[in-house]
This record gives structure tokens, C-alpha cells and sequence, in this order.
């Protein structure tokens, strides 16, 4: 009879690690699950840095991005970086950012990001840097992003990635603005 309950207890604790999708560095805020958090460091006397990260909505109602800020910045907005008749360009999405139900929004290099600007200190590679998100519905949100290298093009990427694939994708570290 022992044997069974430590059987059962192995496979009910099993079901539930197979269950939750939820990795540790995850964040989750009411049907959003905010992963893969993290910036560039930058060189010394930058100004600006982005931000970025994964956003799933597991909910049947979207939700909205309308807000972010961090201590570290003097001003912390929601960007998008869209191709316009062969120009990239960049604008603040003053409205928020739409997290449909059921839907992923990535943010990364060329796209959707945080922008982090007049930062009061440069991100050192290793570091943690701690930032709020403001959602319509989840609320105000802590998460932390995981500084790479200056290059990287991805979580968990050291940045030494060549020369070629830092020109496809803009990097923010050194602009003023």
C-alpha cells in the first residue's frame, strides 16, 4: 500500500510539472505569460536602449501594453520598427500594444520593442535590468531583462554573432534621441 501512495505521488507531481507551461524565468500576470525578457548592453555614454520580449495571451479577451518605465531610464515607451516605402522607421505606439486572446507577440530587433531612453547608467552583459509593464487588464507587471552582448540578436545569444547579421537588424545602444 506504501508503494502505490509513493506511485501515485510521483505521477500526480509528474502531471503537474508536464502541465505547466510555465518556465521559471516566466512571468505570468492574470491570462499572459511574459518570457524571454532581455536587452543589449551598451556602450559606455549611451542614451537609448531597447527592450525585448515574448507575450502570450492564453486568455479569450485581449489585452493591452499601454504603459512601461524603469528606474534605470528617464523615459521608457512601447515601439514598433515598420519598413515604409523601403525606409525603415520608428514611432512610439502611443495607443498600446494589442495582446490578442489565444495569440503570441514577440518583441525583437526590427519590430515591436521596449525603447529605453536617457538611461541614467549603460547595461553591463550579466545584468539584470528591472522594468514595469503597464497592461490594460493584467495590471502593472515586474519583470527583469537579461543583458546579452552589445551584438546579440537573441536571448541567451553572447553577441559575437559576425558582423554581417548586426547590420540586418538596427540596434538602438548608441542613438540619441
Amino acid at each position: 500500500m506504501k508503494k502505490l501512495s509513493h506511485i501515485l505521488a510521483l505521477a500526480a507531481l509528474s502531471a503537474v510539472m508536464l502541465a505547466a507551461p510555465v518556465r521559471a524565468d516566466d512571468v505570468k500576470a492574470g491570462d499572459l505569460v511574459i518570457s524571454q525578457a532581455w536587452s543589449r548592453a551598451t556602450p559606455g555614454g549611451a542614451k537609448v536602449a531597447g527592450g525585448y520580449l515574448t507575450i502570450e495571451n492564453k486568455g479569450v479577451a485581449a489585452d493591452k501594453l499601454v504603459a512601461v518605465s524603469a528606474d534605470i531610464a528617464g523615459k521608457a515607451e512601447v515601439h514598433e520598427m515598420a519598413m515604409d516605402n523601403g525606409v525603415m522607421k520608428m514611432r512610439a505606439l502611443d495607443k498600446g500594444l494589442v495582446i490578442e486572446p489565444g495569440k503570441t507577440v514577440k518583441l525583437a530587433p526590427g519590430g515591436y520593442h521596449l525603447m529605453l531612453q536617457e538611461l541614467k547608467g549603460p547595461f553591463k552583459q550579466g545584468e539584470k535590468v528591472p522594468v514595469t509593464l503597464q497592461f490594460e487588464k493584467a495590471g502593472k507587471v515586474a519583470i527583469s531583462l537579461d543583458v546579452q552582448g552589445v551584438g546579440a540578436q537573441a536571448p541567451g545569444d553572447a553577441g559575437q554573432s559576425g558582423h554581417m547579421e548586426m547590420k540586418k537588424t538596427p540596434d538602438h545602444s548608441g542613438m540619441k534621441m
